[in-house]
């Protein structure tokens, strides 16, 4: 039986507008729901956030890996994939962005607005399934990285670890793209907004190459780039090497830009009913 708009969208029954942080998480988890009931529908999304990392993994190893030498590992595989890792859930964040500005332009966001709930847990439902479904992309690239010849050299408390904290810097950087679907004015505007500076980004840092080989002007750059922080932290983790202040860096520069960005994201989604 087909799903109508209303029952898609429409949360727990209740009479007044709820109150505590019970309902909200039960609005959050509602609206999660609706987008990871949507992935089954627009499979050919999952799959092209799929083949995107899975060409990355196979072109730096296959066709680069043999020219690159980074200090301290004698297999380059070692050093990439967790820079691919980091970079491969850094760039689904966008599909936040993306979706929010999508809901936007088809009125979805006003149909929810009418609805006696919690305003804030339109947004976090949508970071908390687009967490979800980059836990199935990172899986599919996992496999492939340990095809290509990657393996885990730390116990896995330390690879879980890692893994936790590339998920949670992915969440924090889904809030900023919530903020940019918000602010900009159509679907195709939020995919390049969400895109074009997430490429000097992951690119400028040490994801790929040893910050040491860049110029001398762009090497504090990379090095105190927060995804080189959170990339240097997982490496070291997947590698069983000790992160040092990397870890606790990168856990700070996570909790900060969710907390900013969040309440940013908010204020705009409140702010723009408003109006």
């Amino acid at each position: 039986m087909a799903t109508t708009i209303d029952e898609l969208l429409a949360p727990t029954e209740r009479d007044e507008t709820p109150t505590g942080a019970q309902w909200l998480l039960r609005d959050s988890w509602t609206e999660a729901l609706r987008h990871l009931r949507a992935l089954p529908r627009n499979p050919e999304l999952l799959v092209f956030a799929t083949v995107q990392p899975v060409m990355f993994v196979l072109l730096f190893v296959f066709v680069f890996g043999g020219a690159i030498e980074v200090p301290g590992y004698s297999d380059y595989k070692q050093f990439l994939l967790p820079g691919i890792f980091a970079q491969t859930v850094l760039f689904n964040s966008s599909f936040t962005g993306v979706g929010v500005a999508e809901d936007l332009s088809k009125g979805i966001i006003d149909r929810l607005r009418s609805l006696p709930m919690y305003p804030s847990a339109v947004l976090i439902g949508r970071t908390m399934s687009d967490v979800a479904r980059n836990v199935l992309t990172f899986a599919v690239m996992l496999l492939v990285a340990f095809a290509v010849g990657f393996r885990i050299e730390g116990t896995l408390a330390e690879a879980a670890i890692a893994t936790g904290l590339l998920f949670f810097f992915s969440y924090a950087f889904s809030w900023i793209q919530a903020y940019m679907g918000l602010s900009v004015g159509s679907v195709e505007a939020a995919n390049s907004a969400g895109f074009i500076w997430m490429f000097p980004l992951t690119f400028v840092s040490s994801a790929f190459v040893d910050p040491s080989s860049m110029p001398d002007w762009l090497q504090p750059i990379a090095e105190n780039n927060p995804f080189t922080i959170v990339t240097n932290a997982t490496r070291a983790l997947y590698n069983g090497r000790s992160p040092g202040s990397d870890l606790w860096v990168a856990l700070a520069w996570a909790v900060g830009i969710t907390v900013v960005f969040a309440l940013l994201a908010t204020r705009k989604f409140a702010s723009s009913a408003a109006k």
